[in-house]
């Protein structure tokens, strides 16, 4: 019967998210405001089918590991470092007002001071997923301003991280003062530094040691689940060994591989089951609403969904204003902020479980992240009125105008390349380092054509790194491969290896990631070039046909055949080979690679 409840509210619970995820996508919601739904209509508040609580809250689990290991797989000090100046103090000043601001709303509505602090901490962060999604709506993710809003969530996430491992230590201290506080922090403090050196020392020596053995055997398997036994053992760790929460050591363990050469790939292969189970983190979120809290509490819910939509934007936008941006950008990113997401649920969830807020606060958090959500994308509809309204007032046109550049320091080149043209760094992207990809890649450099290398075998990356190309170890046939590896702004595609798997694949997402891009392709058989040419490849090179053609102008040389008789049969033979029922009749939309 237990397994039944468990499949029962599983696939009820996928089902639920995927409908309202979908109608959500396409009214252009974010997708978790229907997860968030879905949760609602599986839980007990409403009427129909009910999922299991408390095992969605279990399986859930497993996706705020998977959540935080994937924040600390994509933690980037560099990109942080480009942003400092501004997202830096920014975001420390924008998560202290919002957390004292919600505290002393909370002491004003007679809570608890445990409970103030919990929902402070729980109202100072923005949801990523969110942020991301409206910058990209309105083309700003990719552009300077797009990695300030970065730079600051980093901050964020690493202030979070750091407020779920004390959490857990504020149980059972209903009357203590001040000082034992400090006292808590102080041990805090001490696990969380051995834990860190810890990991960062001796994971960060063994771990790669570990991926790299498990990589060279080439089963994409065996290293899904060797990222997941690193993962959960370290989160295990982290709460049994050390006391402080799962999340730091799912954290920890996405920041040394992150910093590994094995980042893409546990991007990859490791981490498609996150976004299941993320859903069912919020699908679990939803099912705890109870819209009684309307009703009961509807001035604690107005006051958090104020600090949330106007007092955490305008906290964001007024610090980054007194830094010297310009007032669009501080607009696009602050009003990106106005919103409560995935880190808050597991604050709540987590001090919920350390019994110290009661479930009406967690309602009215549920509450105001589905209301905050779905109307936050809105507000950047208000960008242009406001910078019009500035514009035309004679004592607000100086907000307009930058005072300081927006990034401390110029982009890092990476893996030691110095590139003059940033925008050449991606000019051609070359899909295996055998043979043919290897002389492919000398000759692209040596005519001044950058080339970024993507390959599965580990032992690879030192040659190609001495051989001055950038790397990316990991599945050319993942999207997430080709995006780190720069497709979306290439030039060229060179697919070298012939036994490549799923290379039609492969073909149709570099063609939906860069439609201009030019596509050479390398195939062992003359029979498979119609398929290939079909699925979005400009050119196509067949080993059978060239060894033929090799073989023929050989022979006629070695018949004292002229130059001129040679370039006949070769052009003879190579449209014969085309007309052979088996392989493709020459077509005008093969057309010469870049």
């Amino acid at each position: 019967m237990h397994e039944f409840d468990i499949i029962t509210t599983l696939a009820g619970g996928f089902t639920a998210a995927l409908i309202f995820g979908y109608i959500c996508h396409r009214i252009r919601i974010s997708p978790i405001v229907g997860f968030l739904v879905a949760g609602i209509v599986v839980g007990p508040t409403t009427p129909g089918f009910t999922a299991n609580g408390q095992i969605a809250a279990q399986l859930a689990e497993i996706g705020v590991v998977l959540l935080l290991f994937d924040v600390g797989l994509h933690f980037d000090l560099q990109e942080l470092g480009r942003v400092r100046r501004i997202a830096l103090p920014g975001a420390l000043l924008q998560c202290t007002g919002s957390f004292l601001a919600t505290f002393l709303m909370m002491l004003w509505f007679a809570s608890s001071w445990q409970e103030a602090l919990s929902m402070g901490i729980a109202m100072s962060f923005a949801s990523t997923v969110v942020v991301t999604r409206v910058l990209s709506d309105v083309n700003q993710l990719q552009t300077p301003t797009g990695n300030l809003a970065i730079g600051w969530l980093i901050v964020q996430d690493v202030l979070a991280v750091l407020a779920l491992v004390l959490l857990p230590n504020l149980k059972g201290i209903e009357g203590a003062s001040w000082f034992s506080l400090i006292g808590v922090l102080e041990i805090a403090a001490l696990k969380i530094a051995i834990l860190i050196a810890a990991v960062m020392f001796l994971g960060g020596r063994l771990i790669p040691r570990i991926l790299h053995r498990v990589a060279e055997t080439r089963s994409r398997e065996l290293f899904t689940l060797t990222i997941l036994v690193i993962v959960l053992g370290l989160a295990l760790v982290s709460a049994k060994g050390f006391g402080v929460s799962m999340a730091l050591g799912a954290f920890l363990a996405g920041v040394v591989i992150g910093q590994s050469d094995f980042s893409v790939r546990a991007t990859t292969d490791a981490l498609p089951m996150r976004d299941a189970f993320a859903a069912l983190f919020f699908v679990s979120v939803g099912m705890l609403f109870d819209p009684v809290v309307f009703f009961e509490t509807p001035g604690l819910f107005g006051a958090v969904l104020f600090v949330a939509m106007v007092l955490t934007p305008a906290l964001a936008i007024g610090t980054m204003l007194l830094l010297g941006l310009p007032l669009k950008n501080a607009l696009r990113v602050g009003l990106s902020f106005a919103q409560i997401g995935e880190f808050s649920f597991i604050v709540a969830n987590l001090a919920k479980r350390s019994g110290l807020i009661s479930d009406s606060l967690e309602h009215v958090l549920v509450a105001v992240s589905i209301f905050s959500i779905a109307l936050s994308p809105m507000l950047q509809w208000s960008v242009e009125p406001i910078l019009g309204f500035a514009r035309q007032s004679t004592n607000l046109r100086w907000l307009t105008v930058s005072r300081k550049p927006l990034t401390s320091q110029p982009a890092i080149p990476t893996d030691g390349l110095d590139l003059e043209d940033p925008a050449s760094e991606f000019r051609t992207v070359v899909v295996g380092y055998g043979p043919v990809g290897r002389t492919a890649a000398k000759l692209l450099d040596e005519n001044g054509i950058h080339a970024t290398i993507i390959e599965m075998n580990p032992g690879s990356m030192e040659p190609i790194r001495s051989a001055g190309h950038r790397v990316v170890l990991g599945d050319a046939s993942h999207i997430e491969t080709l995006k780190r590896a720069g497709v979306d702004k290439a030039q060229s595609l060179i697919l070298s290896a012939s036994n490549i798997t799923q290379t039609t694949d492969v073909i149709r997402m570099a063609r939906l990631l860069n439609p201009s891009i030019q596509i050479l392709v390398r195939s062992a058989y003359v029979g498979n070039c119609e398929v290939l040419l079909q699925s979005g490849a400009d050119h196509v090179i067949a080993e059978e046909s060239e060894v033929a053609l090799a073989m023929a102008e050989t022979i006629l040389r070695n018949l004292g055949a002229t130059a001129e008789q040679v370039d006949q049969q070769r052009a003879k033979l190579r449209s014969e080979l085309h007309q052979d029922p088996q392989a493709p009749k020459p077509s005008s939309s093969s057309k010469d690679a870049p």
